[in-house]
């Protein structure tokens, strides 16, 4: 259940994967500093923040996770989330909701949810993703544009209104800074893939904001001097009342934080050709995001993008995420102090790439293109996250593919009156079915659950005169639950009042056996008259027709 790679990785350890490995760490650190400053703005808190959190949740994800390439920290995808969580409750509130989240997050883990975050709808995930892009993209437009105005509205319509209200204040250098460090990021990849282009776009546009003295905002003048050092860990004062009102804002983190580190993991899997433990990361990511809570951080989890360019620069085990965070330590220790420098414009302009990378388009415009049921999830999902809430646009999404997929469900399961053969090679009918006087059939397709049981009841509606035998075929019936079962004893009390005797027929399926003895239904229709073939069930037909029973 939690076992790190770390642990299998330093078994046949070698110098020559430590050399790759320490290269990859240090490229990856450099990578991920001014997007941990970025991520920590746009989400409404100090800059240093998403530094503490990259080097300490980074450090912790790295030594205790269940993938050999995962590369922890901050992402886009809490901005939306820390945000709200900061605008109404304040950075207290925050560092408490992602103690809590990491405590739900290790309880999934234990619980072995690792699995079973898979089968969250892909329609839901692009829509929320995208809708987290919209937003990102909306709350850059104040310093990409270096707008002169108070704090950005979170209510996504009230946000642009703002902005049209000041576009009279737009300044041309920070417009121009956003628009170069697009231009280098786009295009630098073409030069080389070794140095990020946000590293040479971030010095270039600081050096020549500083010597040139341009009006234009920086880190410093918003936020003052970046720390040099690491604060003393602090533990949140958790109580029942807190609890109680930071339990869903935490949820949220948590979900939002598994999914996105397991995606990130199955992606890193399909690069190097290995497989994750996905408990094993759950935990680790709470473990992570507990202790970066402890130091006053933000909420951390798998990042993709990081975690890519771990891989391409030769990391392959688990130290490169660990030098990393040593990197980003180094750095903050020795040079965070000229971070300061740093443009907004140019973290714009970095984020607005974050925000067009998360939006996935192509996805998207293919969901959208795809069945109703689909579209209907992707659309509303994005809606929600971008008008309403993120997490109330992941309940809602929820709630709707799982109603939506019922239906499904309910469409492809049917409840046939078998008065014709069926040919199970070629799959026609043919004639009449040749039953004995006094029987009558019926077949159930599918699984027979609460959404597919008004169908079974409104087929045994059609019999006008009760047969002497009701056989009920099974054979395509996989699962049953709990309204199928009770559906089942209805149906046997109703008819046993007609004076008929009800014989389930090609019951094979062990999960339906298994619920027909738990409900003592077996026992209540009677052993012999649940059969494992429709021969056998005919067969026990006649003897009942012949008073044999």
């Amino acid at each position: 259940m939690f076992k790190p790679k770390l642990i299998d990785t330093l078994k046949n350890y070698n110098r020559a994967q430590f050399f790759k490995d320490l290269v990859a760490g240090v490229i990856v650190g450099i990578v991920a500093l001014p997007l941990a400053i970025a991520f920590a703005i746009a989400s409404g808190v100090s800059p240093e923040k998403g530094i503490f959190t990259a080097i300490i949740a980074g450090f912790v994800i790295s030594a205790l996770g269940g993938s050999r390439v995962q590369i922890g920290g901050p992402t886009g995808a809490f901005i939306v989330v820390v945000y709200g969580i900061v605008q109404q409750f304040g950075v207290n509130g925050l560092i408490m909701a992602t103690f809590i989240a990491g405590i739900l997050l290790i309880i999934m883990g234990l619980a072995k949810f690792g699995s079973a975050i898979k089968y969250i709808p892909y329609p839901l995930i692009i829509g929320f993703t995208t809708g987290i892009a919209v937003i990102i993209f909306s709350s850059e437009m104040k310093d990409f544009f270096g707008l002169k105005m108070g704090a950005v509205p979170a209510d996504f319509i009230s946000k642009w209104l703002a902005y049209a209200e000041h576009i009279s204040f737009v300044n041309i250098y920070a417009v121009a800074i956003g628009a170069f460090t697009v231009l280098v990021i786009l295009l630098w990849p073409k030069v080389t893939h070794k140095v990020p282009g946000s590293l040479i776009a971030i010095v270039i546009t600081t050096l020549v904001v500083h010597f040139f003295k341009l009006p234009v905002e920086t880190i410093g003048s918003r936020f003052g001097a970046i720390p040099s050092s690491l604060p003393h860990p602090v533990m949140p004062g958790v109580s029942l009342s807190v609890i109680q009102q930071l339990i869903r804002p935490a949820f949220t983190i948590a979900l939002l934080g598994s999914v996105e580190s397991l995606l990130s993991a199955v992606v890193a899997d399909g690069m190097i050709g290995g497989s994750h433990r996905s408990n094993t990361e759950l935990i680790a990511q709470g473990f992570a995001n507990i202790c970066s809570s402890l130091f006053g951080g933000i909420p951390a989890t798998g990042a993709i993008a990081r975690t890519a360019t771990n891989i391409k620069n030769g990391g392959r085990t688990p130290v490169a995420g660990i030098v990393h965070a040593l990197t980003l330590l180094v750095i903050m220790l020795f040079v965070g102090k000229w971070a300061a420098l740093i443009p907004m414009a140019t973290l714009g302009g970095i984020l607005v790439i974050v925000a067009w990378n998360m939006s996935e388009m192509e996805s998207f415009i293919n969901v959208a293109k795809g069945s109703r049921s689909d579209a209907a999830v992707l659309v509303s999902t994005f809606l929600l996250t971008v008008f309403v809430d993120l997490t109330v646009a992941i309940e809602i999404g929820m709630i709707l593919a799982a109603f939506l997929f019922m239906r499904r469900m309910m469409k492809t399961s049917s409840v046939e009156h078998a008065i014709y053969k069926y040919d199970s090679e070629s799959d026609v009918l043919s004639g009449p079915v040749d039953l004995p006087e006094g029987v009558d059939v019926f077949e159930i397709n599918g699984p027979l659950f609460f959404g597919v049981a008004y169908k079974f009841k409104d087929a045994m509606k059609i019999i006008e005169k009760p047969a002497r035998i009701l056989i009920i075929r099974m054979r395509h019936v996989p699962i049953i639950d709990a309204t199928g079962i009770r559906t089942l004893k209805e149906v046997n009390k109703d008819v046993q009042s007609k004076g008929t005797k009800l014989i389930l027929a090609e019951v094979n399926s062990e999960q339906v056996i298994e619920e027909l003895k738990k409900a003592r239904l077996m026992f209540r229709i009677g052993k012999a008259n649940v059969t494992d073939s429709y021969e056998k069930a005919l067969e026990r037909a006649n003897e009942i027709l012949a008073h044999k029973d």
